[in-house]
């Protein structure tokens, strides 16, 4: 692969990962803002901020499968272009309908742009670049989580709410821009019918993954006996089960489930899971607790997280050479219990934090990240060609999920601990701080179960092909397949 390509590439997935992730933030700040000048009540204003979510979540699966059935390049492209259009529509939204419907139009597009970024990761970049890739692209998103509520405070103060959702689309047109450089799919001359789509599979993930989504977002913020939480979650759990039946019996499934029986696949996403659960607790509370505990501005508590960012650019080159020098599941193991112990020295910062008491938890988080950034390599490294986007959906999905349960998970402990503190005369501060600290143990608890798991499941090399099967390579050569661990650097190659 030439260099041009391989940066061009790059910067795609940087991008597609940047503006997806912050669009799912950067609106928080502006919602007073839009509340107001567009005179929408309370309930309009949950749809606002949830309905991207909703549909992001819900269509990861089906935006998965299409990228294997139609290919990396117009999937990412489409997925963009649906974005950039939903992103302009809801800048010119005069209504809360209308802007509630371009918002779910974006999730759709992020929907499609994730999985296909995956896909182009596992199907079209060397090995030895697959990491860096992925840790790239991880840190375009924790950028993303960093500077969202600083862009989105500072648009709405200095400019308008219209200019928090503008301001992707010229970050999403220069993402099309590097679209050509993904490879095509050698001897594709037809596309499959719409009908040979998993329609039924379609329909019960989306539903599931939406009502499931919908039901932790709702419980979170109005209890989980709140209605109709409970009906919502028993609804999701009915359709997940009648999905899992649809799918042993389809002749062209959105997911094969004898996927699941690669336990690098499986046990990966189920580290993701833990992981996403502890990192987006953390970003999602921090901010919190820095402006109602610690009386940072919007802006200073949004530049707290730059220095996370930085380590975990920092850190991520060396990732590949610690899984080449101690095995992947090692290198990994290690990066999540560094980053339960960032989680636990957040929690133990006190009243009287500063900026930079409390960096050294945050830089932790960060470093540990980066040394989790060949898991979703790892993960997918036993898939088959024509099923990375399938794999990459799933993926995707336990992990868009994962961020929603981890800040309502975290969410529920704060809040009980302190109302329980509230109710024995315990200062307001003292008493969200006392709740923060026991949510972010709870992550931390979750992060070092994913340490288990990781451990566990991925430290098999995989299995040895023959010597005399090949693949194509992303330029076209024939490369030797070699195990799996080998193809993404956790054992030497063979000679």
């Amino acid at each position: 692969m030439s260099r041009g390509r391989l940066l061009a590439l790059l910067a795609l997935l940087a991008l597609a990962g940047f503006i997806t992730t912050l669009d799912n933030t950067v609106v928080n700040v502006a919602l007073p803002t839009v509340q107001r000048e567009l005179g929408l009540d309370v309930a309009d204003l949950e749809w606002v901020a949830s309905s991207y979510v909703l549909t992001f979540g819900a269509f990861l699966l089906p935006g998965g499968r299409l990228t294997d059935l139609v290919g990396r390049r117009p999937v990412l492209a489409g997925g963009l272009f649906v974005f950039v259009l939903a992103s302009a529509a809801a800048a010119l939204a005069d209504s809360g309908a209308t802007l509630i419907a371009a918002r779910a139009v974006q999730g759709v597009g992020a929907a499609l742009v994730i999985p296909a970024s995956l896909a182009v990761v596992a199907a079209d970049l060397p090995a030895r670049r697959q990491a860096m890739a992925v840790g790239l692209w991880t840190a375009a998103l924790a950028v993303a989580l960093a500077l969202g509520p600083v862009v989105g405070g500072f648009v709405t103060q200095h400019w308008s709410w219209n200019w928090v959702f503008l301001l992707n689309v010229p970050f999403g047109l220069l993402a099309l821009l590097f679209v050509p450089a993904v490879p095509g799919v050698p001897g594709r001359t037809r596309r499959p019918p719409v009908v040979l789509l998993d329609v039924p599979g379609i329909l019960l993930s989306a539903l599931a993954l939406f009502l499931l989504t919908y039901g932790l977002v709702r419980g979170g913020e109005h209890g989980f006996s709140a209605a109709p939480v409970p009906l919502c979650l028993g609804l999701a759990a009915a359709a997940g089960v009648a999905f899992l039946v649809v799918e042993t019996r389809s002749r062209l499934p959105l997911l094969e489930l004898r996927l699941l029986r690669d336990r690098s696949l499986s046990g990966g996403t189920v580290a993701q899971v833990l992981w996403g659960i502890g990192v987006n607790g953390v970003f999602f509370f921090t901010a919190l607790y820095l402006q109602r505990v610690i009386g940072f501005s919007p802006t200073k508590a949004g530049l707290a997280f730059l220095p996370l960012a930085g380590v975990l650019l920092a850190v991520t080159p060396f990732a590949e050479r610690a899984g080449r020098a101690v095995g992947v599941h090692r290198s990994i193991a290690a990066g999540l219990v560094l980053v339960a112990g960032g989680l636990l020295c957040v929690s133990g910062v006190g009243l009287r934090a500063g900026y930079w008491d409390i960096q050294p938890g945050l830089l932790l988080i960060g470093a540990g990240s980066a040394l989790t950034t060949p898991l979703t390599v790892r993960s997918l490294a036993g898939v088959p060609p024509g099923r990375t986007g399938m794999a990459s959906g799933l993926v995707s999905a336990a992990r868009e999920v994962s961020g929603v349960f981890g800040v309502v998970l975290v969410g529920v402990v704060l809040t009980r601990t302190e109302r329980a503190a509230l109710r024995d005369g315990v200062v307001p501060p003292r008493a969200f701080l006392d709740g923060y600290d026991s949510g972010l143990r709870l992550a931390a608890a979750c992060v070092l179960a994913g340490a288990v798991v990781t451990w566990a499941a991925l430290r098999s090399p995989g299995r040895r092909r023959g010597p005399g099967r090949h693949r194509r390579s992303a330029d076209g050569g024939r490369q030797p397949r070699g195990t799996a661990a080998e193809r993404i650097g956790s054992v030497p190659p063979r000679s």
